[in-house]
C-alpha cells in the first residue's frame, strides 16, 4: 500500500539539472525538498542493471543515511538501433566530465557505424521513493520520439538531440516549463521524468488544492 510523503524530503541526486526539474515538480505539494549533494552525501555505486535498480540504491542510502524519505531518478536514453544503448549507461557515456557533447557524439557514429537509419529513441525514467524503515515505491515514465542533429541549449543531458513525438522541437529548445510542466486537469506531462511523477504524485502526495 502507498505511503503518503510529506514534511521533507531528500532528493537523492548530485546534478543540478534534475535537482531543479524535481524541486519545480514538488513544489506545488508543499513537500520541502533537500538534495544529497547539499548534504554532502556520497554518491553511492550505482551496481544495479535497470533503471529502477540504481534509483533504488540512491533512494535507500539517502533515507539511511538522513532518516528522511529520499527519492532518486535513474533515467537514460535508449536507442533502438543500438539495441536501447545507452541505456542504464547513458550518464557514463558522458565520462567523468560530463561531457555530454561527446557522448552525443558518440551516438551518432555508433549510428553511421552500424549504417542504421532508424533514429527511433525513448526516455526511461525511474523514481524511487524510499523511507528509513525500507519502505519502497517504485514509479516509471517513458517519452518517445526520435533522434535529431543536436539543437538548442535548454535542458541538460542529450535534450538537444531528442524530439518528442508531435513535437518539431527536441527537449532543448523547450524551456522547463514546456518539458517538464505538469498539466494537472489532465493529469499528464511531456518528459518521462514528468510523467513518472504523475504516477508518484497520485500515489504518495496530497491532492493539490
Amino acid at each position: 500500500m502507498s505511503r503518503p510523503l510529506t514534511g521533507k524530503v531528500v532528493i537523492a541526486t548530485h546534478n543540478a539539472g534534475k535537482l531543479a526539474e524535481m524541486r519545480e515538480l514538488l513544489a506545488p505539494f508543499g513537500v520541502q525538498a533537500v538534495s544529497a549533494g547539499e548534504l554532502g552525501l556520497p554518491e553511492p555505486e550505482e551496481t544495479g542493471t535497470m533503471f529502477a535498480e540504481n534509483a533504488a540504491i540512491k533512494a535507500h542510502a539517502a533515507a539511511e543515511a538522513t532518516g528522511l524519505p529520499a527519492f532518486a531518478d535513474d533515467s537514460g536514453l535508449c536507442v533502438d538501433a543500438l539495441d536501447g544503448a545507452p541505456g542504464i549507461f547513458s550518464a557514463r557515456w558522458a565520462g567523468p566530465t560530463k561531457d555530454f557533447s561527446g557522448a552525443m557524439a558518440r551516438i551518432f557514429s555508433e549510428l553511421d557505424r552500424r549504417g542504421a537509419q532508424d533514429r527511433r529513441a525513448h526516455f526511461v525514467s525511474a523514481l524511487v521513493l524510499a523511507w528509513p524503515d525500507g519502505h519502497t515505491e517504485l514509479f516509471e515514465g517513458r517519452v518517445f520520439g526520435d533522434l535529431v542533429e543536436p539543437r538548442g541549449s535548454a535542458g541538460f543531458g542529450y535534450d538537444p538531440i531528442f524530439r518528442p513525438e508531435g513535437h518539431d522541437r527536441t527537449f532543448g529548445e523547450m524551456s522547463a516549463e514546456e518539458k517538464h510542466g505538469v498539466d494537472w486537469q489532465r493529469g499528464q506531462g511531456l518528459s518521462h521524468r514528468a510523467r513518472a511523477f504523475v504516477e508518484l504524485s497520485r500515489a504518495c502526495l496530497a491532492p493539490r488544492a
